[in-house]
């Protein structure tokens, strides 16, 4: 398989490079089967390794990840991380206008986020899954990339693939707990239970914001065999990734 062929690209504007990966891909085996690009969920290190140099030469850049550990903190990434190093540390989203580096951004049910404001020359991951979504991590985001010259009017994200609220089955007083802290969350499964729907939440989470334009990928982890899925398949499974880039005019 080719490079090109690794990940889904999506338009966030001109002079960015954008997408999100699946299983397709990679040297992975076992659960972890394919385009693995976690280094904390037991598959082989070597395998993880290969993967990611695959994502890397998709995007053009050595490509920066962060420790996520659902929250809201958010690392600026002033330049390439150095050979070795795997982790820029702790936080669950990464800020950075520097072509020379890529951000990433991993996942197997939560959202994956991606932004730009391709004037200021500034992009930015987001992890959001439930608890990093209610505390602000997406607010933090927005608000981190203001710091480096962004306007909340000029940048672009997509909401990625996600599991989805007719699949992401909660008890009904966490239901509304979520849907308080952030509405637009309130669903229902599709047998008829209580959810939560991260990505409509995230969607509107970001309108709020005066994000000028919101995107979305429409693919459910739960249902997708072409995705990894913690709720689906256990913790024994892989990670996914959101990826993007500026690139240089």
């Amino acid at each position: 398989m080719s490079e090109p062929d690794l990940v889904d690209e999506v338009d966030l504007a001109p002079g960015v490079r954008a997408g999100f990966t699946a299983r397709r891909g990679g040297v992975s085996t076992g659960p972890w089967a394919g385009l693995d690009l976690a280094l904390h969920v037991g598959d082989d290190p070597t395998h993880v390794l290969d993967n990611r140099a695959r994502l890397e030469a998709w995007v053009g850049a050595p490509v920066a990840f962060a420790d996520q550990v659902h929250g809201t903190g958010v690392r600026v990434v002033d330049g390439p991380p150095a050979p070795g190093v795997r982790s820029v540390g702790e936080g669950d989203a990464l800020v950075t206008a520097d072509p020379d580096v890529a951000l990433a951004v991993l996942v197997a049910d939560c959202v994956p986020v991606l932004l730009a404001d391709p004037e200021a020359g500034v992009v930015a991951v987001a992890h959001a899954g439930r608890a990093g979504l209610v505390a602000g991590v997406l607010e933090a985001t927005v608000a981190a990339m203001q710091v480096q010259g962004a306007h909340p009017a000029r940048l672009r994200a997509v909401v990625g693939p996600c599991i989805a609220g007719r699949s992401y089955e909660v008890p009904a007083e966490l239901r509304d707990e979520v849907e308080a802290a952030v509405p637009g969350t309130w669903a229902r499964t599709s047998w008829g239970t209580p959810a939560v729907d991260l990505a409509a939440g995230a969607h509107q989470v970001l309108l709020r914001l005066g994000v000028g334009s919101v995107q979305a990928v429409p693919r459910d982890t739960f249902t997708d065999p072409l995705l990894f899925s913690h709720r689906r398949d256990g913790p024994v499974t892989g990670r996914f990734a959101g990826v993007v880039r500026l690139q240089r005019g």
